[in-house]
């Protein structure tokens, strides 16, 4: 038995349309091969978050960029993942 609060919290969520009309697009979505569910999912996820906030994007982009030309022009140095890894994992041992 579902609690009364998810009940309500279902009821609030689903209010412009009805239970049988969520139901058919729940069941219809079901029947998708794996890999279109898994779009489907990730894709209405993604619509709870909003619009992406351009500002963080572009400071993603600046700050790639910069990693970028870090490397190229030789003042940040590239590390063997494994290596990286068996030098953290002796730094925490010490």
């Amino acid at each position: 038995m579902l609690h009364p609060l998810i009940i309500a919290t279902w009821s609030v969520l689903v209010d412009p349309m009805n239970t049988a009309q969520f139901e058919n697009i729940t069941s219809a979505a079901m029947t998708l091969p794996e890999r279109e569910r898994a779009k489907l999912a990730h894709d209405l996820v993604a619509s709870l978050d909003g619009p992406a906030d351009m500002s963080v994007a572009e400071a993603w982009d600046a700050e790639i960029c910069r990693r970028i030309k870090d490397i190229e022009s030789g003042k940040s140095e590239l590390l063997d993942a494994d290596e990286a890894i068996a030098s953290a994992r002796e730094r925490i041992r010490s």
